[in-house]
C-alpha cells in the first residue's frame, strides 16, 4: 500500500492509499488545503483543530448542496421522461384517430364514386 505525503495548512501528512490512487489523494488534499486557506483569510488562525473542523463542515455543505442539485436534476429528468411518454401516447392516439377518419373519408369517397358511376 503506497504512502503519500500531502500538505494541508503548511503541515505535512503521510497517508496510505490504494495503488494508483496517489494522484487522486493529492488532488483531494489540495482541495482541502484550498478550503483551509480560504477560511484562514476570512476568520484568521483559530487553532488547527477548529480550522480543520470548519473546513470539513464547508466541504460537507458543498457535498450536500451537490447532492440536492443532483436530486433536483434527477427529478427533472424523470418528469421529462414522463412527459415524453405522455406525448408519445397522445401522438399514437392522434395517429389512430387520423387513420380512422381517413378510412371513413375514403369510404365516403368510394360511396360517392359508386353512386356517380351508377347514375
Amino acid at each position: 500500500m503506497p504512502l503519500v505525503n500531502v500538505m494541508v495548512n503548511q503541515r505535512a501528512y503521510t497517508i496510505a492509499c490504494d495503488e494508483g490512487e496517489e494522484g487522486h489523494l493529492r488532488e483531494l488534499a489540495a482541495h482541502v488545503d484550498g478550503k483551509v486557506k480560504g477560511l484562514l483569510e476570512s476568520v484568521g488562525q483559530v487553532g488547527e483543530q477548529r480550522l480543520l473542523l470548519m473546513t470539513a463542515l464547508l466541504i460537507a455543505e458543498d457535498y450536500f448542496d451537490s447532492v440536492a442539485i443532483l436530486e433536483r436534476r434527477t427529478q427533472e429528468i424523470e418528469d421529462l421522461a414522463g412527459t415524453r411518454d405522455e406525448m408519445k401516447t397522445r401522438i399514437a392516439r392522434s395517429e389512430d384517430r387520423a387513420a380512422l377518419e381517413l378510412e371513413q373519408a375514403a369510404k365516403r369517397v368510394g360511396d360517392i364514386a359508386a353512386r356517380l358511376s351508377g347514375a
